[in-house]
């Protein structure tokens, strides 16, 4: 099973950066490739179960459902449910820990899916640079202001 990864720096403390992380609804705040993002049947975005659907600028969507929320380790784990990814199933996990050093955050953020061999060189791709690179980028960049 393939194992999309990529971490960074992220140059603010671990707990502000969870604070926007484990906003399950937050994401359109921080990653420039979700252009709106909508709790479905009146959850809260801390609620492990909670489903969200996410609107790509293209205006495709992915729905998302809430597995586990770890404030002590600050991790969250979700599963896609419906998405355009050419995927059996997928689950991901975002952890963010401390930089004991330099007192930044250190963001990882990985899955585990199922395809079909032809296509996972291209969705590891897609997982690795555009969402999870592009998304530690871009809590960077709305921590910059």
């Amino acid at each position: 099973m393939p194992r999309p990864y990529a971490s960074g720096i992220v140059p603010a403390n671990a707990d502000t950066v969870w604070e926007i992380v484990r906003d399950f609804n937050g994401m359109p705040a921080w990653h420039p490739g979700i252009a709106s993002s909508e709790l479905e049947s009146g959850a809260s975005a801390a609620t492990v179960g909670a489903v969200r659907l996410l609107t790509l600028p293209d205006g495709g969507t992915v729905r998302e459902r809430l597995v586990s929320l770890d404030d002590a380790d600050r991790r969250m784990i979700y599963d896609i449910l419906d998405s355009p990814f050419a995927v059996r199933s997928y689950r991901s996990t975002v952890r963010v820990a401390p930089v004991t050093a330099t007192g930044e955050a250190f963001v990882e953020w990985w899955c585990h899916y199922d395809a079909e061999a032809a296509d996972e060189a291209q969705l590891d791709k897609t997982f690795t640079r555009a969402i999870y690179a592009t998304g530690i980028t871009g809590l960077t960049d709305h921590l910059a202001g």
